[in-house]
């Protein structure tokens, strides 16, 4: 029976087998269909082990008297990883033992020929096991440059905390030295209590934005964490503020802390590929507490360093904070690019079926993350598209009244034009998307995908629709245009919707659900008369 083992560095058996026999049964061979996954993180090593055995005819081995008939020595067709180190199962004819590929014993670690082999060895060992002890088993690939980039972030931002934390209490020496303690003590109380109340409003106002603008909401509130130590850092200089000060730094940390947990859940699962989003949060918890305890220690080594030096040393805040901070928020820029979602949102859908328009394909969710970016400050295109209900303050046209008149009781949408800013450009419209109660998933991707065409169909003869909108015309051919603009586009979504869900289904898109935020979750009701 020939047999080859691939090996891998996760700690699972990965055996293909080129026929698999029944050992107690003599029927055809079965085809093996599927195979354990290998790790993702992780590049498979080229390694295959090729054994021949020669075993008796099956219909003479009795698998019963299995030591009495088959004494020999001979290797099982499985391999196992353990420590880094690439183990076989070997039988002696007596028992089972675990040997290492190159025939010696599985503590071979130390069984060396040289000290330059036994370091190699101890390195891998030791390497293997950080590894385990940080980063989870199967993770997406991406999942390495997160870490790194929070790395950065969480080692930098630990020692502003820590210069900033004893910043605070030299102002509280300095501005209250002939007050009770517990006059401190009370300043430091009110302190935490107005910032977790501002963090309870702050998350009530905006719980639909951590997932609709996760990125943006999340490096917006790391600036927002960043300017809060400044303001920590200016304590000292004006005790007699402390408490305004620190009040004020606190809401600051208090929203920006909302934010992380709140957006937590998402980064994480983002990153999962087998369910495992337990094991990913576990593994991000010991990273932040070792990450922040090297802050930690970067921040003890300068109190060190300039410990005979009071002035330096009152002075080193201000002097590390826009190096550190900067670094921070660098760290965190680069690790959120590295964060690639698959929910839907009305801005990421929205990218994705102007690319299915313009390309006839569907974007990987690394490919829209990209393209998609932080986005910090939201800039609207041309006949930007949103999502809600009719705003009696901004103007609709009287072409966009008909659609709105001859409404029927089987659409789950519709579409008009608003006018944003009152101009007579095209530039100055909108369109409106106005999804119905009860309207499904697959509704509203093929209303969005529709007011795309219609854009486009817009975009194509600006001039001709400029004129119309400017005059108001109402006549036969302008209603005539503007309702085949309307059918042609709805025909064209209507076709193409079940192949694009089918190919974002197939990239991995979570398609079951658009993620909205409140004023996009805005719905009508029909009303027949």
């Amino acid at each position: 029976m020939n047999v080859t083992l691939h090996a891998h560095t996760n700690s699972q058996l990965y055996c293909t087998r080129a026929v698999r026999y029944d050992p107690i049964k003599t029927t055809k061979p079965i085809d093996p269909k599927t195979s354990l996954k290998p790790l993702a993180v992780s590049k498979p090593s080229n390694i295959s082990f090729k054994f021949n055995h020669e075993y008796q005819d099956e219909q003479k081995i009795n698998p019963l008297h299995f030591d009495q008939e088959s004494p020999k020595k001979f290797d099982l067709p499985v391999v196992v990883h353990r420590s880094g180190t690439i183990l076989r199962y070997f039988w002696d004819g007596n028992e089972m033992q675990l040997v290492s590929v190159d025939g010696v014993s599985q503590f071979s670690v130390w069984n060396f020929s040289s000290f330059e082999d036994g370091m190699k060895k101890l390195c891998r060992v030791c390497g293997v096991a950080i590894r385990n002890f940080f980063l989870p088993r199967e993770v997406n690939e991406n999942y390495m440059q997160y870490v790194k980039w929070k790395f950065l972030h969480r080692v930098f931002s630990s020692a502003l905390q820590v210069l900033a934390t004893q910043a605070m209490f030299r102002a509280i020496g300095m501005g209250y030295s002939r007050s009770l303690p517990s006059a401190a003590a009370l300043n430091w109380v009110l302190k935490d209590g107005l910032g977790r109340l501002s963090r309870c409003i702050y998350t009530a106002s905006l719980a639909s934005d951590f997932d609709t603008n996760l990125k943006r909401v999340r490096f917006s509130t790391s600036i927002l964490f960043s300017l809060s130590i400044g303001v920590e850092l200016l304590t000292p200089a004006y005790p007699a503020y402390f408490l305004l000060l620190a009040t004020i730094a606190n809401i600051a940390k208090q929203i920006s802390l909302a934010c992380y947990l709140s957006t937590g859940t998402a980064v994480h699962r983002s990153f999962a590929i087998s369910d495992n989003l337990g094991e990913i949060s576990a593994k991000s918890q010991i990273q932040t507490v070792c990450f922040d305890n090297v802050g930690l220690l970067l921040a003890a080594t300068f109190n060190i360093l300039f410990r005979n030096n009071q002035r330096l040393l009152a002075a080193l805040p201000f002097i590390v904070y826009p190096i550190f901070s900067t670094i921070d928020l660098f760290g965190i820029y680069q690790s959120l690019k590295h964060v690639h979602l698959q929910t839907l949102t009305k801005d990421r859908l929205e990218l994705m079926i102007n690319i299915w328009i313009q390309h006839k394909y569907i974007p990987s969710p690394a490919e829209v993350s990209e393209r998609e970016g932080i986005n910090i400050l939201s800039s609207k295109g041309r006949l930007h598209i949103r999502v809600g209900c009719l705003n009696p303050k901004r103007k609709i046209p009287r072409l966009s009244l008909m659609t709105l008149r001859y409404l029927k009781d089987k659409d789950f949408y519709f579409i008009c034009l608003e006018n944003c800013d009152r101009g007579p450009r095209l530039k100055d419209y909108g369109i409106l998307l106005s999804m119905r109660e009860g309207a499904q998933t697959s509704d509203m991707i093929t209303g969005l995908l529709q007011a795309c065409y219609i854009r486009e169909g817009l975009l194509a003869d600006m001039v001709g629709w400029e004129n119309i909108l400017e005059a108001c015309d109402l006549s036969d051919s302008a209603c005539v245009e503007w309702h085949t603009l309307m059918r042609e586009s709805k025909k064209r979504a209507e076709a193409d919707v079940s192949e694009m869900v089918e190919k974002m289904s197939g990239l991995g898109w979570a398609c079951r659900n658009v993620l909205l935020s409140a004023q996009e979750q805005a719905r009508y009701s029909f009303m027949a008369e």
